[in-house]
């Protein structure tokens, strides 16, 4: 398996990201140990999680997804060597969310229930116009001649924005931005392809897309909401059960029947083929639903299957 590098960093890995979202909501601590052990041990790395996961889970206040990952690599410290470890702060907060302040406490927090002396990728978990640019860049220098964090992120940032912290970076020798994490998948390409994506390509900024999969959408168990049910995204599935989101699966199924893989596998494999993208996010609560999406890196689809789901998902 070819590994690609995040951005202008040394960070390299197989291009599949874990998304730690479920640590702590979806999958219990035991479980969540045994799918991170699964993922190192089929040769992949790149784990991502942030403060805030599993808040939206009543009883939670966040912080449970790395409090979990801090646990597992306390059971086995060599793990850590072996890993690309990446969190993220600043989502939630009214005003200052990154400010050198709230930086600073974020990440001296994440690494205590990380249980780690170092973040490989610690990201700006989305936009803080209230806080000057060279604010934050500059605390993440500091971050990282301490030895604290190694490279830094950013997510759900807009173009504008994403250029003028190049700029301030490249000007002040601060520290760039490395990655991007945006929402996008077959059913949001809107989301970023355009600006947003034409920036990354010019700055050579990697790309690790979230909800590569639609909330599930895009694996086909969700073709009508009676599908849905209680399912703990449903709110976010419901949305693409019309006209174009039935489109998109005739045309994933149609790929899957050809190259004998998954929906799964051929929605993160056409992510895989996006020049911009480094690695997509993925999510798993069992060791079946690992597997699936851990071998959607060696599928390679042919020119017909790209063209028609390209059609069937293009943005309006």
């Amino acid at each position: 398996m070819q590994k690609r590098r995040l951005g202008k960093s040394d960070l390299e890995f197989v291009p599949i990201a874990f998304g730690g979202n479920v640590f702590g909501w979806t999958a219990d601590e035991a479980t969540s140990h045994q799918l991170l052990d699964a993922f190192v041990d089929g040769g992949f790395s790149f784990v991502d999680t942030a403060d805030v996961y599993s808040r939206w889970f009543p009883g939670n206040k966040g912080g449970e997804s790395e409090t979990v990952i801090g646990t597992w690599l306390k059971k086995d410290p060599s793990k850590r060597d072996k890993i690309v470890l990446a969190t993220k702060c600043g989502m939630g907060l009214p005003s200052g969310a990154l400010s050198a302040k709230n930086i600073k406490e974020s990440v001296d927090a994440s690494l205590k229930r990380l249980n780690t002396d170092r973040i490989d990728l610690f990201q700006s978990h989305k936009d803080d116009k209230d806080t000057p640019q060279e604010e934050t860049l500059s605390t993440y220098g500091e971050l990282v001649k301490a030895g604290k964090i190694r490279f830094i992120g950013a997510s759900n940032f807009d173009a504008p924005r994403l250029a003028e912290a190049a700029k301030i970076s490249k000007e002040k020798g601060l520290p760039r931005y490395e990655s991007l994490q945006p929402h996008y998948n077959l059913m949001e390409r809107g989301l970023f392809e355009g600006a947003l994506e034409d920036e990354c390509l010019k700055q050579g900024i990697g790309v690790i897309p979230y909800y590569s999969l639609a909330s599930g959408f895009l694996t086909g168990k969700y073709r009508s909401e009676a599908d849905v049910g209680g399912a703990q995204r449903g709110a976010g599935v419901k949305k693409y059960i019309n006209p174009k989101g039935m489109a998109v699966l005739k045309a994933l199924d149609d790929a899957a029947a050809k190259a004998h893989a998954t929906l799964a596998q051929v929605a993160l494999a056409w992510l895989l083929h996006r020049k911009s993208i480094t690695a997509p996010i993925v999510s798993a609560t069992s060791l079946k639903q690992l597997d699936d999406v851990l071998n959607a890196t060696t599928l390679e689809l042919d020119p017909e299957s790209l063209a028609a789901i390209d059609k069937a998902s293009a943005p309006a």
